[in-house]
């Protein structure tokens, strides 16, 4: 029999998070999904990213964590499971646009690590505006054993011509001790 339905879920931790506080600006952003990255490693639910979608107020549309092991998905990457969350809870598949094409305002995703490859695609159709980034891909390289797959040479300039804004570096030390300390635990590099 083929299967017909792909389920794919949040650890329940997610549930007991704060989400009601201010998230004012970038480095409370990143530092929430930095925060998301860490509990996931802790409670051994998934790989060490996170990322949260936030709405044009600053609040929190959708948040996701690595989830590829615990559900044999190789998309269930951080970045991916918060488009998927944000895109159901909005029923929109461009984030920043209504039913009509009209502009909604900027739509930010933070995540504790530069977007892979297939994050980068994602993000390229999600309808983000704003990008925000704590570890680069070669943090995670050299602290892990993942393999963050070919960006074009100018990634941060490619989606700058799409109307995508990057800031890289927020609270890089902090997302690469999450990083650090996955890789002294020997995770596995899915």
């Amino acid at each position: 029999m083929l299967y017909a339905q792909v389920h794919l879920t949040l650890p329940a931790w997610i549930h007991e998070l704060d989400t009601a506080r201010s998230f004012a600006t970038d480095t409370d952003k990143v530092a929430f999904a930095i925060e998301l990255s860490r509990r996931n490693i802790e409670a051994g639910s998934g790989g060490p990213f996170g990322a949260v979608v936030f709405d044009a107020t600053d609040r929190i549309v959708a948040v996701g964590v690595n989830r590829v092991l615990p559900h044999a998905c190789s998309v269930a990457h951080a970045e991916i499971m918060a488009y998927m969350l944000a895109q159901q809870r909005t029923q929109r598949v461009r984030l920043n646009e209504g039913a009509n094409g009209e502009a909604l305002g900027p739509m930010t995703l933070a995540t504790s690590s530069q977007p892979c490859c297939q994050c980068y695609g994602a993000t390229v159709w999600a309808g983000i505006d704003r990008l925000l980034i704590g570890a680069r891909s070669e943090d995670v390289e050299a602290l892990t054993e993942f393999d963050e797959g070919p960006l074009p040479a100018d990634w941060v300039g490619e989606l700058e011509r799409r109307g995508i804004e990057v800031v890289r570096d927020i609270a890089r030390a902090d997302a690469c001790g999450v990083l650090r300390t996955y890789g002294q635990l020997g995770g596995p590099s899915y």
